[in-house]
């Protein structure tokens, strides 16, 4: 390349990985209104070495506002946590912290066993 011509900052790309580009197809997914959701708290200790864990479930939409749920949830009951695999996960049994903030948020949210 010249030095003194500019890069126009396009690059052809390629990749063998099938899912390579998908993940703007899931940002660009629209997400449902919370009243039309149905989330459930629920606990864990599966595969945690016994710590207890709080599971949030069924979210459906863009993967940044569920990032952006997690994050309020978090914050709401004071504990860490992390968002994988479509699910939100708080440290400790915060269910009923959790239901209450999704109610105010305007999700339907119910306790689940556990």
């Amino acid at each position: 390349m010249d030095k003194n011509k500019k890069d126009s900052g396009r690059r052809i790309i390629y990749s063998t990985d099938p899912s390579f580009g998908q993940e703007r197809e899931e940002e660009m997914q629209e997400t449902p209104p919370p009243a039309s959701q149905r989330l459930r708290a629920g606990i864990s200790k599966k595969g945690r070495a016994g710590k207890t864990v709080t599971v949030v479930t069924g979210f459906s939409g863009n993967p940044r506002e569920l990032e952006a749920l997690g994050r309020e949830l978090r914050s709401h009951c004071g504990t860490g946590g992390s968002v994988k695999e479509g699910q939100i996960l708080l440290q400790g049994d915060v269910r009923d912290k959790v239901v209450n903030a999704l109610l105010k948020a305007g999700y339907q949210a119910k306790k689940a066993g556990g």
